[in-house]
């Protein structure tokens, strides 16, 4: 249809993974295995409940009859309830067990929290392949003499490398909160109408453990460790906020990076990938504009700005439930897991095919390096005997000679010219060109680059190499 709005994100940025992950097909499937796991934990506990009622729902837990799911909808509007009819015009025998005990939140709830572990932990596969493909990248140019900036103002050199070892580091605290998140994956199990499992007392006779280990069960059944161990109605919203503030971070990180290569790229230094017969702009041909950077940056912002939502549902949220978080939660959670994947496609493909250009790196250097060279020559003439505040004044007039000629006159930097025929330094411009090499003034950069990707980066990508081995569901 193209009468009707769709979503940028799952038609044009997101993976068919994720896009999945919040269809109709995993939530409705997820119902079907939750009300399946809630019937064998509640015979398994005794009540009366047929090997053959569970077979049954088993049979159809994925041929969703949508349509008579969508025309009893109509009638009572309620989704869940419109779906316990759908299954049970299927599982005729199983009729009277679906949903046996259980409010809507315990399918609605509990699928959420699957989606969104199962989300995370396509994440964390991008954000392992992301930092691969950058180590990588590190490791080519950690000895490639670069300028580097504060303010955006020429500042020491580093080297290119060194520098991707900053975007690096900043997805490895991304990817330490998303191991935090999986680490503490658990269901809201089936907890009743107000968070006190009454109706479950009731159908077990009062029985307590058998109560306390239907929850148990419950989780064991679906893969999780374990459920909440208190919670209103719903699971608390605070997890929502939780999420989405890490998802945030990410965003966080790869618009930093967007930043970076767009102000290289303008420069002239690096540039992202661009296609052999990709158009820049429709007015003027010979431009590479970086389009994936900028996406990137663009979806970064709404990911951040819709981290907020969340934070304000949960502080909004009135005693044991109130539904106004619903409407808000099904658009923000979906959209900002949509968007961080995303996001990471695009820098993982952008970090992929980074072209470097080390002459005009050189270039810029070379223009930048005599200014930041001054000291050492002045202590090099010192050691041979010149007056160091003779020097001083010196330099600061050459330096303010050439700086003119640069900046009102758009000439190259001649302050090693001026500084080899000044007598007072008693150099030569051969001397000095030695004194000036790139290579000198990136201090530990190519050490440290080095040190990080093996010690640090390396040991933490094996350890992933490790789960996807034991682990094949895992597609780092």
């Amino acid at each position: 249809m193209k009468n009707t709005y769709e979503t940028p994100l799952s038609t044009r940025y997101a993976s068919s993974e994720m896009s999945y992950l919040f269809s109709p097909d995993k939530k409705f499937r997820t119902w079907r295995k939750l009300w399946i796991a809630l019937a064998q934990a509640e015979r398994e506990l005794g009540l009366n409940i047929t090997q053959e009622q569970i077979d049954e729902m088993i049979t159809h837990q994925d041929d969703i009859n949508y349509e008579v799911a969508r025309e009893r909808e109509k009638i009572v509007r309620h989704d869940v309830m419109s779906h316990v009819y759908a299954y049970g015009e299927q599982c005729p025998k199983a009729k009277p067990i679906i949903h046996l005990g259980a409010t809507s939140c315990y399918v609605g709830d509990n699928t959420d929290l699957i989606v969104m572990t199962e989300a995370l932990r396509l994440i964390r596969d991008k954000l392992v392949g992301t930092v691969r493909i950058l180590s990588r990248f590190a490791m080519e140019y950690k000895d490639l003499p670069t300028l580097a900036f504060t303010h955006f103002q020429p500042a020491q050199p580093t080297t290119v490398g060194k520098r991707a070892t900053l975007w690096i580091q900043d997805l490895l605290i991304d990817l330490d909160d998303v191991e935090y998140l999986l680490s503490q994956a658990k269901l809201l199990g089936s907890k009743g109408t107000t968070g006190t499992q009454a109706s479950f007392l009731e159908l077990f006779d009062g029985n307590h453990e058998k109560v306390k280990r239907l929850d148990d069960l419950i989780a064991e059944k679906m893969g999780y460790p374990s459920c909440f161990a208190v919670s209103g109605q719903t699971y608390t919203r605070k997890l929502d906020s939780r999420t989405l503030s890490v998802l945030s971070g990410i965003a966080q990180s790869a618009a930093k990076f967007s930043n970076d290569i767009r102000l290289l790229q303008h420069l002239k230094e690096v540039e992202e990938p661009f296609e052999k017969n990709q158009i820049g702009s429709s007015a003027m041909a010979y431009k590479r504009n970086p389009m994936r950077s900028e996406r990137i940056a663009s979806l970064a912002r709404y990911v951040i700005v819709d981290s907020l939502n969340p934070c304000i549902t949960e502080a909004t949220q009135w005693f044991e439930r109130t539904l106004d978080d619903s409407a808000n939660k099904r658009i923000s959670v979906p959209e900002a897991f949509l968007a961080v994947d995303g996001i990471l496609n695009l820098y993982e493909n952008v970090s992929d095919g980074l072209v470097v250009y080390p002459k005009v790196i050189l270039q810029h250097l070379s223009r930048e390096l005599p200014f930041m060279a001054t000291e050492n020559i002045m202590m090099d003439a010192v050691k041979r005997g010149a007056d160091r505040q003779q020097l001083h004044e010196r330099i600061r007039v050459h330096s303010m000679a050439a700086s003119r000629l640069i900046k009102e006159e758009g000439g190259e930097n001649d302050l090693l010219d001026r500084i080899a025929n000044d007598p007072v330094f008693g150099v030569t411009r051969e001397e000095l060109d030695r004194v000036v090499s790139p290579e000198r003034f990136v201090g530990r950069a190519p050490e440290q680059t080095e040190d990080f990707i093996c010690n640090i980066v390396q040991p933490i990508l094996k350890q992933y190499l490790l789960v996807k081995e034991t682990k094949p569901d895992i597609n780092v």
